[in-house]
C-alpha cells in the first residue's frame, strides 16, 4: 500500500503541472530561423554568379594560353559606365574566384599600383583603357561586364574579351531576382 500513497501524489502533482507547461510552451516565442553556411551558400546571388564563370569557361576551352593572366574589370551600371555598386564589386569578385577556381589565371588588380582605382567604385575599365592596362600587364583578356536593373531583376551581362582586337571570346547573360540582398547591394554608396 505505501507505493499507491506515493504514486497518488506524484499523479496529482503531474496533472497539476501540466496546464503550467504547456501554459509555458505556449508563451515563448519560436526562435528566429538564423541563416547557417547551408542556407546562405545555397543563396541565387552565389549560384547565378558560379554557373556564369562556368559557362565562360567552357566557352574558353582552348581558347587561352595557359601562361598569360586575364583580369577582371568591375561589372558597372549600363546607364552610367563610370558607376558600380557592391552588387557590381561583388559580382567582379566572385566571377574572378570562380575563374582561378577553374584553373584560369586571374590577376589581381587591387593589388597593383599602376592601375588607377576610383575610389568607392573598384577596378573599373573603359574600352580606351582596355589595351594598355593589358599590355602592361601581359594579360591574355578581360572580363568585362554591366548590369541593369528593373523594378524586379537585374539583368548582368559578361564578356571576356581579347584587348588587342576587342574580339568577344565567351560572353553570358543572366538575371538576378531582385530580392532583399540584391536590392541592398543597389544601393548607391
Amino acid at each position: 500500500m505505501p507505493i499507491q500513497v506515493l504514486t497518488k501524489p506524484l499523479a496529482r502533482a503531474a496533472l497539476l503541472a501540466l496546464p503550467l507547461l504547456l501554459l509555458g510552451a505556449c508563451s515563448s516565442t519560436p526562435a528566429k530561423d538564423e541563416g547557417n553556411y547551408s542556407t546562405i551558400s545555397s543563396n541565387q546571388f552565389i549560384d547565378a554568379n558560379y554557373k556564369a564563370a562556368d559557362s565562360l569557361m567552357h566557352q574558353l576551352s582552348g581558347k587561352l594560353m595557359a601562361d598569360k593572366p586575364l583580369i577582371m574589370a568591375t561589372i558597372v551600371n549600363i546607364d552610367a559606365l563610370e558607376q558600380t555598386t557592391t552588387l557590381g564589386r561583388l559580382v567582379s569578385e566572385q566571377l574572378s574566384t570562380r575563374l582561378a577556381q577553374g584553373g584560369l589565371s586571374m590577376l589581381e588588380m587591387k593589388l597593383r599600383n599602376s592601375v588607377y582605382l576610383k575610389r568607392g567604385q573598384g577596378e573599373l575599365m573603359l574600352t580606351r583603357e582596355i589595351g594598355e592596362v593589358a599590355t602592361a600587364h601581359n594579360a591574355q583578356a578581360i572580363v568585362v561586364g554591366s548590369y541593369a536593373e528593373t523594378s524586379d531583376m537585374v539583368f548582368i551581362n559578361i564578356k571576356v574579351i581579347q584587348p588587342n582586337t576587342n574580339f568577344v571570346l565567351a560572353g553570358q547573360d543572366y538575371v538576378l531576382a531582385k530580392e532583399a540582398i540584391v536590392r541592398s547591394m543597389l544601393q548607391r554608396n
